[in-house]
């Protein structure tokens, strides 16, 4: 650093010092804030200490619900003021506020909201930042104060309690986190899980489309063996706790990417309505201990944690810690076994998860494999994903299309549709149907040996594994369904 520049830097400091030297100076006796809370209290009950408590930052709004519950009960009264603190200040206490030591220039205000998500469809509550609450029941007169996060710092809320004894503040603070746990705006909802900028969890309420029983293509075998395990559980919680029977459970989702294994996820979410359901995803799965305490809360809860191969070798957070994934699995097996919670696990690499869940046995107690659609289940995905597609196929040209996309996936079927449409437009816009003649050229597009990195985000393997007569093509390129087979642009046979 040049000498102009310890300069700079030795005078911010020095006029720093000298602002908070500045600001101290006040009486405390004059401070308007100080006074209010002495006024309230009284000499007596000055000297009774502070209980503090910290929340995650995803609980001020069920702090202020709670507040807003709490408040309203007969033979409370409470009166709310704001407090203003200098934007170069931090950190201000209620302890502060009852001595008067190390004190900023703080002032009375009208109390600073923040308009907070409360619930799906875009709900909001106007929740208290930083707060002075006066109050007197039963318990006499005392002090609570709420101090929300600091901007650059950890998303943390506190809630102190001065002015009582020691055993009547802690009833206070354990009266807030029942009605907290009880009157959560996230209990019962479906909610998107990661991570914010400040390291902390972030909560969004999730709008899921219906996904019906008939939109899962799958054989009937598995998904009933799917249902039986998660909503079957659930409709037979009470018969089970009183066979003796645990609920906690997990379920693993297996199979190759395009599956559908994302799309049954979300029909059996869309089941367990009287759950709370919380979805995360791979890349933000090292906060899995705080949901997995979330999920505990809000049971019976259903927790989705999709990708994990993801973590599977993630070796967490330095030289010699244990996969992200064992701290994971480690998490599930937490839970009392009487928890009703449900854990679903999807990954497409069933073999990056095996040396994990043979180290840490009982975490999951049913694999299921989302295999690569037969014929049935890919004329069912022809009509599911042509619905509102004015398709006309002939059998025959249906039969073909079946035939040549052997091997592909619910993905590969979907973005076929897609491209079938493209084809129509690009043809007549607005147009009034999609032939044989639209969905020859896309699949001949797809199926294009330029196309194997195309296929491969669809979740089809190697075009060279796939049989000759998936390969197959109109000669002509854009003809009808019928034609020569070639292999990658090549004669065939």
């Amino acid at each position: 650093m040049s000498a102009s520049a310890e300069e700079a830097a030795e005078f911010r400091a020095a006029f720093r010092t000298f602002l908070r030297w500045v600001e101290t100076q006040t009486d405390e006796r004059g401070n308007e804030v100080v006074a209010l809370v002495r006024t309230h209290l009284g000499p007596e009950r000055l000297a009774r200490s502070v209980v503090s408590k910290e929340l995650p930052g995803y609980e001020h709004v069920n702090l202020q619900v709670a507040l807003d519950h709490w408040a309203a009960q007969p033979g409370r009264e409470v009166h709310v003021h704001g407090v203003t603190v200098p934007p170069h200040w931090s950190g201000l206490t209620l302890q502060q506020l009852l001595t008067g030591e190390g004190l900023p220039p703080v002032r009375l205000c009208a109390p600073s909201l923040i308009d907070l998500p409360s619930g799906p469809g875009g709900q909001t509550l106007a929740c208290l930042v930083t707060a002075v609450l006066l109050l007197e029941d039963q318990r006499g007169r005392y002090v609570l104060m709420i101090r929300g996060p600091e901007p650059h710092e950890p998303p943390l809320l506190d809630v102190e309690v001065a002015g009582l004894p020691v055993s009547d503040a802690q009833a206070v603070q354990s009266e807030l986190t029942a009605l907290r746990s009880t009157l959560s705006v996230y209990r019962g909802q479906v909610l998107e899980l990661g991570g914010d900028d400040r390291g902390g969890l972030r909560l969004l309420f999730a709008d899921l489309p219906h996904t019906g029983r008939d939109e899962v293509v799958l054989p009937e075998a598995v998904l009933q063996r799917i249902e039986r395990h998660t909503v079957g559980v659930a409709a037979h919680r009470t018969a089970l706790l009183a066979a003796g029977q645990h609920l906690k459970r997990g379920l693993l989702l297996y199979g190759p990417p395009g599956t559908g294994k994302t799309h049954t996820t979300r029909y059996v979410v869309g089941q367990m309505s009287g759950c709370t359901r919380l979805l995360l995803s791979g890349r933000f799965l090292h906060l899995i201990g705080a949901i997995n305490e979330l999920a505990r809360e809000l049971q019976p809860a259903v927790a989705v944690l999709e990708d994990v191969d993801l973590v599977a070798e993630d070796r967490g957070f330095g030289p010699g810690s244990s996969p992200v994934l064992f701290d994971l699995l480690d998490a599930m097996d937490g839970a009392a076994a009487d928890a009703d919670l449900l854990f679903i696990l999807t990954t497409n690499r069933a073999d990056l998860l095996e040396p994990a869940l043979a180290a840490r046995p009982g975490r999951v107690d049913i694999a299921v494999e989302i295999g690569i659609p037969d014929a049935d289940a890919r004329r069912r995905l022809l009509e599911l994903y042509s619905k509102g597609v004015p398709l006309e196929l002939s059998a025959q040209e249906a039969e073909r299309v079946i035939e040549r996309t052997e091997g592909t996936t619910a993905s590969f079927i979907k973005e076929l549709l897609r491209r079938a449409v493209l084809e129509a437009l690009e043809e007549a816009s607005p147009f009034r149907t999609v032939s044989g003649a639209h969905v020859a050229p896309a699949l001949d597009e797809l199926l294009d040996s330029t196309q194997r990195v195309t296929r491969a985000l669809l979740g089809v393997g190697d075009a060279d594994a796939l049989s000759p007569r998936v390969l197959g093509r109109t000669a002509g390129g854009h003809g009808g369904l019928e034609g020569v087979d070639i292999e990658l642009g090549q004669p065939f046979g």
